[in-house]
């Protein structure tokens, strides 16, 4: 597996990582076991890179302690990522980036993995009622203290990334991106100028490129697939057809869509590193292997024909999408 650098502050990760979020919530029921032997494959297959959060343990189980006990074995040979940012409340779910909270969450994240140290702590969403500084400034603590190697955004913009970084180096921007979803690219130029690596989220598209998605109905209530604006009628009939041309691309390369998919990611720049998520060890292997396939320009310029833009349809149903900035 090849290696990649995030951030100038010395974050080295293997090139495709792991996301572990559907393991617990939003992709319906899931297993146990069959999460810990994903987790444990990756990790034989060259994976040092596994992502979970504070929030994700609020789904079927601790989501950090599902990790936590799967690489129990290896701890030293990879790199833990979670995130703070989110509070239960009797409304539902809020923000708390608060410096009390953040501490709280650390303490918390490193008890329910089992470790010393978190090596990368993400803010997961931008909190509006508290400055970035302060959150910075908080995080830069928890690295002080040796709790936390390294600092990370989600969904942020460019004002706060400029904020965040000036007063403790960002080392990584995580936020979705996928050959669905582009619109993250706006934000290179900030990530290159600063020296900031950056995490691809939902990078097969939630599943939808793979090549097994069905129509929004039949998946299950508690998965975000069933209300998700790509599987709606009309966006999802052409996700489809879009796909199966992918696949035509892929399989007069040897590969699958999932792959290329993967390996198109990997070509967006040498900063670029996206977590696919599975419960499946046949996934992992699949994910795992797109490391090795190569894409030609002439392959490039294939896809650019088939999704120019990205998907069809808008990453979230109206009303939350997050806003950068």
């Amino acid at each position: 597996m090849q290696h990649r650098t995030l951030g100038s502050q010395g974050l080295t990760v293997s090139a495709i990582g792991y996301g572990s979020m559907g393991l617990t919530m939003a992709y319906g029921p899931g297993d146990e076991q069959e999460g810990i032997a994903a987790v444990r494959r990756a990790h034989d297959l060259g994976v040092t890179f596994f992502d979970t959060a504070e929030l994700y343990n609020w789904g079927t189980g601790s989501n950090e302690a599902l990790v936590g006990d799967a690489v129990r074995d290896f701890r030293d040979d990879v790199v833990l990522a979670t995130k703070f940012g989110f509070e239960q409340t009797e409304q539902g779910l809020g923000l708390n980036s608060r410096p009390d909270n953040i501490r709280k969450v650390a303490d918390n994240s490193l008890r329910n993995l089992g470790t010393d140290r978190l090596d990368v702590l993400y803010q997961h969403r931008v909190d509006p009622d508290v400055p970035i500084e302060e959150v910075a400034g908080t995080v830069k603590e928890l690295i002080e203290a040796g709790k936390v190697k390294y600092f990370g955004l989600s969904e942020a913009g460019p004002e706060t990334i400029r904020r965040a970084h000036a007063v403790q180096p960002v080392s990584v921007l995580q936020t979705e991106y996928s050959l669905f979803e582009r619109d993250v690219e706006q934000l290179f130029p900030v990530l290159d100028e600063l020296g900031i690596g950056f995490v691809a989220y939902s990078p097969l598209g939630r599943g939808f490129i793979t090549g097994t998605a069905k129509p929004a109905a039949e998946y299950d209530a508690t998965d975000m697939r069933h209300f998700d604006p790509r599987w709606e009628p009309g966006n999802f009939e052409k996700n489809v057809e879009a796909v199966g041309r992918l696949g035509d691309l892929a399989a007069a390369k040897g590969a699958t869509v999932a792959q290329l998919a993967l390996a198109w990611l990997l070509t967006r720049g040498e900063h670029i590193v996206p977590i696919p998520g599975t419960r499946s060890v046949k996934r992992i292997e699949e994910n795992t292997g797109a490391a090795d396939v190569t894409l030609t320009e002439a392959d490039l310029a294939t896809i650019a024909e088939i999704l120019p833009h990205g998907g069809f349809g808008a990453r979230y149903a109206e009303g939350h999408v997050p806003t950068w900035i």
